[in-house]
């Protein structure tokens, strides 16, 4: 069966290990859901990942991050732009997450970027998720 929305399914299966404590979680590859993994790495919510193969085609295993007494990395995570009701924001509006200790994930014409970057590069996109 194919599944709709795969970046909904990325983020409630990191939602899901990462509150029950889990170290790693795995689930099907793709590009996009590798950059969003990337850019999860470079804000310091996740430990890493790294794609490997499968019976059938590539998965993603992501290494979750937990403190020093084993306390979460990422307090919450929230999926905004869905396949039913799509979600942009102009460069000159774009949504600040927690006022700004959290990140929003934006799929923009210059790939895939944290507000952060996208306000640097004055680009707008479609607001994909909230990381806090």
């Amino acid at each position: 069966m194919t599944m709709t929305d795969p970046v909904a399914d990325m983020l409630t299966r990191l939602r899901n290990a990462n509150s029950a404590y889990h170290d790693t979680v795995s689930m099907p590859y793709s590009k996009l859901k590798a950059r969003v993994a990337d850019i999860l790495k470079a804000e310091g919510y996740i430990a890493g990942w790294k794609e490997e193969e499968a019976e059938v085609g590539k998965k993603l295993t992501i290494d979750l991050k937990f403190g020093p007494e084993r306390q979460r990395s990422i307090a919450g995570i929230r999926r905004i732009s869905k396949p039913g009701l799509r979600v942009y924001a102009k460069s000159t509006n774009l949504p600040h997450v927690l006022g700004g200790l959290g990140i929003a994930i934006l799929s923009t014409s210059s790939g895939l970027l944290t507000d952060r970057q996208a306000s640097k590069k004055g680009v707008g996109g479609e607001v994909l998720a909230y990381v806090w």
